[in-house]
């Protein structure tokens, strides 16, 4: 695909492209290294899209007589092998570098069946004999991706709940230094966490899935108390966040509220609930900002929700650790409370009770969203480590002030997206509006 009007209709027609909204006027291959040049050939490119705005983003291409290869993923089997053997190749300006982790490069097994994941949004990734699952970034962005960082430090510090990193390898030099992919151990049979909670549901079986809950929080907790555990490493270790940090969080969910809700849509009954309320949601998260010590920032997961966990023999598993898409990579990688975490979750539990009439076509158990939040709360409560969060009703209402913040973000998003589905935003920020927390 070296030809120009090529190389755009092929990005653009792809899931992974991020900006369908926007014209590329320009398509360029900026950089490119010969991976594997015997029948058939490999070679990784890296191309810069630009948009009528004069932006531009950068993509990677693997790449195979003008197709790409990962539409045939037994060929990127060649990459798991460069990982193993920690290859170093030259590019037209800079150099692909392949690595693994400890225990990983005496891995002998030869790799013989691979299956492409179907549906992914943003990255492509391969599975390699149900034991190995490599993921590509599609879309680049300088510096190192937080996925890679997060997995590497966990897998190095023990944490069981994750598929463990087994390798990556990434740009350097040339227009940026960036991750390309990462490989990691395969979790078979595993059960996604949020296709579990609807299934229990319609399958009367909530009362089991409630009480994994408790195990979820106390992992969940494990990993966030793991993560602010080090202090050698600065890009880990706990901070004790600024006086004024608590003060820009509210006033950028400040304006985010007096934005979204001067430009509420008339035509949706759905929004009657909070419609003309938006002084009163901000001065909710006025009230619930005064609470004095907010504990420690520390790197955690950054979209934590049921969808990026699995359950896999008995036990949780913690995947997808890239942050929120929408999200710069500077920002995905910037320390923040652990609360942050918890409220995505609490938040993926709202979502589940009201999208399971929806889904499954049967209401959940009366209830079901308070005692989820409850069982996953309580497992958190006992296995964090207290200095990192705010201790009694202060923790309260600083996990109000992310559940806020997130509700919001559905707000928006739904708006733009599923119109039909802006009630489950909306019942959260008035669940939030009628709480009255312990002062």
């Amino acid at each position: 695909m070296t030809d120009e009007r090529s190389l755009i209709e092929f990005i653009t027609s792809q899931r992974w492209f991020g900006s369908k909204t926007r014209e590329v006027t320009q398509a360029t291959v900026v950089d490119r290294a010969i991976l594997r040049a015997i029948d058939p050939p490999l070679e990784l490119q890296l191309v810069e899209t630009r948009f009528d705005t004069g932006t531009h983003e950068t993509y990677q291409l693997l790449n195979s007589r003008d197709v790409d290869a990962l539409g045939d993923p037994g060929q990127v089997r060649e990459l798991v092998h460069m990982m193993r053997g920690g290859a170093k190749l030259p590019a037209g300006e800079g150099v692909v570098e392949f690595a693994s982790a400890e225990g990983f490069a005496g891995f002998s097994q030869e790799l013989r069946k691979a299956r492409q994941i179907s549906g992914e949004q943003s990255n492509s990734s391969v599975v390699f004999d149900d034991e190995l699952i490599l993921k590509v970034f599609r879309r680049l962005e300088a510096g190192i991706n937080p996925e890679l960082e997060l997995l590497r430090f966990l897998t190095e510090h023990g944490f069981e709940n994750i598929a463990q990193l087994a390798g990556w390898y990434s740009y350097a030099g040339g227009p940026m230094d960036a991750t390309l992919g990462i490989l990691q151990r395969f979790v078979p049979n595993g059960r996604d966490g949020w296709e579990a909670a609807l299934d229990t549901i319609s399958g009367g079986e909530s009362e089991v899935f409630l009480a994994d809950l408790r195990r979820l929080g106390e992992v969940t907790g494990k990993m966030h108390t793991l993560l602010g555990s080090d202090t050698s490493d600065t890009n880990f270790s706990p901070e004790e966040p600024s006086v004024e940090s608590l003060g820009l969080l509210t006033a950028s969910i400040d304006d985010e509220i007096e934005s979204i809700f001067f430009e509420l849509p008339d035509d949706n009954a759905d929004l009657e609930p909070i419609r003309g309320r938006g002084e009163e949601v901000r001065e909710r998260l006025r009230l619930w900002t005064q609470v004095g010590g907010i504990g420690r920032v520390i790197r955690n997961h950054g979209d934590f929700h049921l969808g990026q966990t699995l359950r896999a023999d008995g036990e949780w598993v913690i995947l997808d650790f890239e942050g929120e898409p929408a999200r710069s990579l500077p920002e995905r990688r910037r320390k923040r409370s652990p609360l942050r975490d918890v409220a995505g979750m609490l938040r993926s539990f709202a979502y589940v009770a009201s999208a399971t009439p929806v889904l499954r076509g049967v209401e959940p158990p009366a209830g079901w969203e308070q005692r989820a939040r409850s069982e996953f709360l309580d497992g958190y409560r006992k296995t964090i480590d207290p200095t990192l969060v705010p201790a009694g009703p202060a923790l309260d209402k600083l996990l109000a002030v992310f559940e806020l913040e997130k509700a919001v973000y559905e707000l928006r998003y739904e708006l733009n997206n599923r119109p039909d589905w802006v009630r489950i935003p909306v019942a959260g920020i008035v669940r939030m509006l009628d709480e009255d927390l312990a002062t």
